[in-house]
C-alpha cells in the first residue's frame, strides 16, 4: 500500500482522509506518526499561504511528496471571520466548544437570512524538486442558532446545510465526504493522483 503523508496533527482531520484515501489505495500518515515531535507555525494571511507551510516544511524534512490542507470557516456577516484563525478563534488554548460559543455569542442579534458561511479548504501538494500545487474545494451553509449532532469535529455542530436539514455534525461521515469543503478538494486531487503521488 503505498502512504500519503498529511502535514497535521488534528485526528479529526487525518480520518477524514484517511477514509478517503484508504478507498484510493493508500494509506495516511501524519505528524502524529514521526518519531521526535515536529512543530510547524502557521503565521500565513490566508489558507493557500498556511497549507504550503506546512506541506513544503515536512517534505523537505521526508524527502517525499506530502499533502498539507488548510482549512476553516469563513462567515459573510463576521467580514470573512473566524477564516485562517478558525482552530484558534477563542484562543491558542481554547476548545472546540469554546470556538463555537465565540462564533454563536457573535451572530446572536444576526437574523437567519444574514448568517451565510462557507467553510473552505486549500490542500498544498509538496514534492522534492517540483513546484507546490494547490486545489480548493468549499462548501456553502449557514450558521445554526445551537449546535447539533455527535459526528465530526470543529465549526460543524454549528454549521447547518439547509438543503440537507442538518448540521454538518448529523451527517455520517460517508456523506460528509460527499459533499464537504475537504471532500471536494480531494475529488479535484483523485483526478492526477497517481501522478502527485
Amino acid at each position: 500500500m503505498k502512504t500519503i503523508w498529511i502535514a497535521t496533527r488534528n485526528e479529526g482531520k487525518v480520518s477524514e482522509f484517511r477514509e478517503m484515501f484508504s478507498k484510493l489505495g493508500y494509506q495516511v500518515k501524519s505528524l502524529n506518526d514521526l518519531a521526535e515531535p515536529v512543530d510547524i507555525e502557521e503565521t500565513g494571511d490566508t489558507f493557500e499561504e498556511n497549507a504550503r507551510i506546512k506541506s513544503e516544511t515536512l517534505s523537505e524534512m521526508l524527502q517525499e511528496p506530502v499533502l498539507a490542507d488548510d482549512s476553516g470557516l469563513v462567515i459573510d456577516s463576521l467580514n470573512g471571520s473566524p477564516g485562517v484563525y478558525s482552530a484558534r478563534y477563542a484562543g491558542n488554548h481554547k476548545s472546540d466548544a469554546d470556538n463555537m460559543q465565540k462564533v454563536l455569542d457573535e451572530l446572536k442579534d444576526t437574523p437567519e437570512e444574514e448568517r451565510t458561511a462557507r467553510f473552505i479548504c486549500v490542500l498544498a501538494i509538496s514534492r522534492p524538486n517540483h513546484k507546490t500545487e494547490f486545489l480548493k474545494g468549499t462548501c456553502e451553509g449557514e450558521i445554526a442558532s445551537e449546535p447539533a449532532g455527535e459526528n465530526g469535529f470543529g465549526y460543524d455542530p454549528i454549521f447547518y446545510l439547509p438543503e440537507r436539514k442538518k448540521t454538518m455534525a448529523q451527517l455520517s461521515q460517508e456523506e460528509k465526504s460527499k459533499i464537504s469543503h475537504r471532500g471536494n478538494a480531494i475529488k479535484q486531487l483523485e483526478k492526477n493522483i497517481r501522478e502527485l503521488f
